[in-house]
């Protein structure tokens, strides 16, 4: 006889969330330094851009608005990559979607944190960024060789 394994059977309570992956031409990430006050998730972090869902929005529909709000970026051709959960940070469940835009970081309007920049792989190792993502930008730059 099969168990019964209630998780199975109930959708997922988590919290969700997207981020986005964009990178350039030149192979560069557009990654964005997040503010350090006290009470949000990774202060002080580079990070790729993104953010929490809201009720009855799907992780597309996130990364679209999260882009718009906090950098002026209007990206749409978004691939949908991998699900990882933030387990030291905000607990979501976070959907990554790969863009392409080169554009000048430094034109964009941030609206949220400190900072926006293109790093080369080579360059992620010298930044502070959250580990899971460290693993998911260097997985996704060495997938593409």
């Amino acid at each position: 006889m099969e168990s019964f394994r209630y998780r199975d059977r109930m959708p997922s309570i988590r919290p969700r969330g997207a981020m986005a992956i964009i990178t350039n031409s030149h192979g560069k990430y557009l990654l964005h330094l997040r503010d350090d006050i006290p009470g949000i998730v990774w202060p002080g972090h580079w990070s790729v851009l993104g953010g929490g869902c809201d009720p009855g929005e799907t992780p597309r529909q996130t990364i679209v608005r999260e882009l718009r709000e906090e950098a002026g970026l209007f990206l749409t051709d978004l691939d949908e990559l991998y699900r990882t959960p933030d387990v030291h940070g905000s607990g979501q469940l976070l959907t990554f979607f790969a863009a392409h835009w080169d554009g000048d970081a430094g034109s964009l309007e941030l609206n949220e944190g400190q900072e926006l920049g293109w790093f080369s792989p080579e360059q992620l190792d010298g930044l502070a960024i959250p580990a899971f993502v460290r693993r998911i930008l260097h997985h996704h730059a060495t997938a593409k060789e």
